[in-house]
């Protein structure tokens, strides 16, 4: 039990980055993968906000603050789900 608990130790303790862990993903992909959902989710964004103000204009200005934003939070949110080991 003692052997068991010191290689669990061991494990948790060893930090690994995505270059030495191959199921990671390196953090470009993570802004590949941001960028591309962002441009799908923003066209929806522009076509509802078109369709519930009528004004093209008001609807750009939306979907341009929440392409940023939300390109940003997808980012983070892809690193922080990449440090889980679960499911993986």
């Amino acid at each position: 039990m003692i052997l068991d608990q010191m290689i669990i130790d061991k494990v948790a303790s060893k930090k690994t980055t995505y270059e030495s862990d191959k199921s990671s993903e390196k953090p470009i992909r993570s802004i590949a993968k941001a960028v591309s959902w962002r441009v799908i989710g923003t066209l929806d964004t522009l076509v509802v906000s078109y369709i519930l103000t009528g004004e093209i204009v008001l609807a750009t200005s939306i979907a341009s603050v929440d392409f940023v934003t939300k390109m940003i939070l997808y980012f983070f949110h892809e690193r922080i789900w990449n440090r889980i080991k679960w499911g993986k």
